[in-house]
């Protein structure tokens, strides 16, 4: 079984810098240690993370394969850290970008969007304890500064997926290429499913600062997530 490169999982107490995406060969990461070294007395859970453990598009919506980025880049930054792990109880983390396109696009023309997915496993209660902690960290961060613009966030229960999600909405004002506003608002959206002792993040852009899809998102989502069941099993 192929897998990817494992990149660390952000902490909490700042934010990462930007990276370019991965092209190194793959690698592993050891079970029961946490990025910053040090071993995770109550780590448990699986110590790599096949590309099989990624969703994948259907071809009539694949702009480009799936290609391997580091973790720091695929998590989304709001107001802070929010999608961070801070290492608690973190036995494997990465993350892949898949870049799709309308079903019925030439297949010269732009993307339509990417989504970024990150995976975290978790020991002992561990994604349990990141998705409370996600939901406080959400509610304290209604609106943040987004491309030079203020946007607002909003978070709701995503029902019938995994065994817990939230569906993160954000709303920013449009603008032209010179920067001007137009009016009018742009969105995108936010994914976080747990599945058993596994987290996943889904974050959906529109290309170029556009709107995301949130139908594609819909389905990568719920895709997403029967994925890594299986895989589980």
């Amino acid at each position: 079984m192929s897998t990817i490169t494992l990149a660390a999982a952000c902490t909490t107490t700042a934010d990462p810098p930007g990276s370019n995406p991965s092209s190194a060969a793959p690698t592993t990461a050891a079970a029961g240690v946490d990025p910053t070294g040090q071993p995770s007395p109550s780590a448990s859970g699986p110590a790599t993370i096949p590309t099989s453990a990624f969703v994948e598009l259907p071809p009539e919506l694949r702009k480009s394969p799936r290609r391997t980025v580091p973790v720091e880049e695929a998590l989304p930054k709001l107001c802070g850290n929010e999608f961070g792990t801070g290492g608690r109880q973190v036995t494997a983390a990465a993350a892949m970008t898949v870049t799709y396109k309308k079903a019925d696009d030439d297949p010269s023309n732009t993307p339509q969007g990417m989504v970024h997915q990150t995976i975290f496993t978790f020991g002992g209660t561990g994604a349990t304890d990141y998705m409370a902690r996600l939901r406080t960290d959400l509610a304290a961060c209604p609106s943040f500064q987004h491309d030079g613009s203020r946007a607002t966030a909003k978070s709701e229960a995503l029902p019938g997926v995994g065994d817990e999600a939230l569906l993160l909405t954000l709303t920013w004002p449009a603008t032209s290429i010179g920067g001007e506003h137009t009016g009018g608002n742009e969105t995108s959206q936010i994914a976080v499913a747990r599945v058993d002792t596994v987290v996943t993040v889904f974050d959906d852009q529109g290309w170029e600062g556009s709107s995301g899809n949130p139908a594609i998102l819909d389905r990568v989502v719920r895709d997403g997530v029967r994925t890594i069941d299986t895989w589980q099993r």
